[in-house]
C-alpha cells in the first residue's frame, strides 16, 4: 500500500481507537447494501440496498427499523437542507422522496442519451451541491461522468470519461475531492480550485492489487479517511496527507461497502455490506448484507446537506 499524492510535509495525526467490539445493528441480508448517511435532524441512519430497490433507516435510541420499495435501484442519498425529507440518486435520475409519505419527486436525469450508464455515488459539498457519478451499465467503457448538481436542471459536467467509481469524500479543508476507483485499484484525488474547477486526477492511495476493492469513504473530525474495502472485510484509517494506515477494524462480512459517523456525539462509525448470493439464492455468510456498528474515540464530521 502506497501514497503517491503528498503535497506538503506531512503534520502530526493522531492515531484512532476502538472502543468495544464490531456489532451487528441491522441483519438485513442486503444484497448491496451502501450510501450510509447520518441525519441529525432524525437521529437515524439511511442507507440503501442499491440491488434490492430498497431504502432503509435504522434509528438506534428506538431500535426502529423502516424501509421503502424504490422500484427500481438507489445509490447515493443526501438530506435536504430547507426542508423535509431526501435527495436521492436512482437508477437515471436524481429524485426528491419524502419518507413520511413515500412520494417519490422525479426532478432530472443528467444523461438522457446514455441509456446504459447507471447513476452511483453521491455527496453534498459545503455549499449543499450534491456531487454525484455516473458509470455503464456493464463497466466495460468509460462512458461515465462526475457531475455537480445545484437543483432543477443545473447540472454540471465536472468530469467526463469515467468508468465506476465505488466511492467519494472531501478531505476536511474541502480543497480535495477523493474518489474511489476500482479499476486502477487506487483513491484518486482532485484538487478544487477558488472557482470551483477540479484539477486533474492524481493518486491519493494506491492499493494492493487482490487484496481488496477500495468502496465508500468518509472523513472525520481531525480529517483521517476511513475506507471500507471490499473481499477483505475490512474498514481502514489513513492520515490525510499521506495515505499511511492508522488502523484497521475487521468487519464480519467480506464484503464491506460503506462506512459513515453517526449516533449523537459521531462517534459511532456505522458499516454497510454486502450478501451476493454464491448460487441459486443462497447465501454463505451469516453477517453478508447487515449494517455494523462500531464505537470509536474521535467523532466524525455531521454530512453536509442539499442546498437546493
Amino acid at each position: 500500500m502506497s501514497a503517491v499524492l503528498q503535497a506538503t510535509p506531512p503534520q502530526y495525526c493522531p492515531l484512532p481507537a476502538v472502543l468495544g467490539d464490531v456489532r451487528s445493528a441491522w441483519s438485513a441480508q442486503a444484497l448491496r447494501g451502501a450510501a450510509p448517511i447520518w441525519s441529525a435532524r432524525e437521529s437515524a441512519l439511511y442507507w440503501v440496498d442499491s440491488a434490492s430497490h430498497q431504502l432503509h433507516r435504522f434509528q438506534p435510541a428506538q431500535r426502529l427499523r423502516d424501509s421503502w420499495s424504490l422500484g427500481q435501484s438507489v445509490s447515493a442519498i443526501a438530506e435536504r437542507r430547507n426542508h423535509a425529507g431526501l435527495l436521492l440518486a436512482l437508477r437515471h435520475e436524481l429524485a426528491f422522496f419524502a419518507p413520511d409519505t413515500a412520494r417519490l419527486e422525479l426532478l432530472h436525469r443528467p444523461e438522457p442519451a446514455q441509456p446504459n450508464n447507471l447513476m452511483q455515488v453521491g455527496l453534498c459539498d459545503t455549499h449543499g451541491q450534491f456531487w454525484c457519478s455516473t458509470a455503464s451499465n456493464n463497466n466495460q467503457a468509460s462512458t461515465g461522468a462526475l457531475y455537480r448538481y445545484a437543483g432543477g436542471s443545473r447540472c454540471t459536467r465536472m468530469v467526463p470519461g469515467m468508468g465506476a467509481i465505488t466511492g467519494l469524500t472531501w478531505t476536511l479543508d474541502q480543497r480535495t475531492l477523493l474518489l474511489s476507483d476500482p479499476s486502477q485499484q487506487r483513491i484518486r484525488a482532485h484538487s478544487l480550485d477558488a472557482h470551483g474547477q477540479l484539477g486533474p486526477a492524481q493518486t491519493w492511495l494506491a492499493l494492493p492489487r487482490l487484496e481488496s476493492i477500495p468502496q465508500g469513504m468518509c472523513t472525520d473530525a481531525v480529517g483521517r479517511i476511513w475506507l471500507a474495502r471490499a473481499g477483505s472485510g475490512v474498514v481502514t484509517c489513513h492520515h490525510p496527507e499521506t495515505g499511511h494506515e492508522l488502523l484497521r477494524i475487521r468487519i464480519p462480512a467480506a464484503h464491506v461497502t460503506g462506512c459513515t459517523f453517526g449516533g449523537p456525539y459521531l462517534r459511532t462509525l456505522f458499516v454497510t455490506s454486502a450478501c451476493p448470493p454464491a448460487s441459486a439464492g443462497i447465501f454463505n455468510e451469516p453477517l453478508g448484507g447487515a449494517l455494523f456498528a462500531v464505537e470509536v474515540d474521535s467523532p466524525g464530521l455531521p454530512a453536509h446537506l442539499f442546498a437546493g
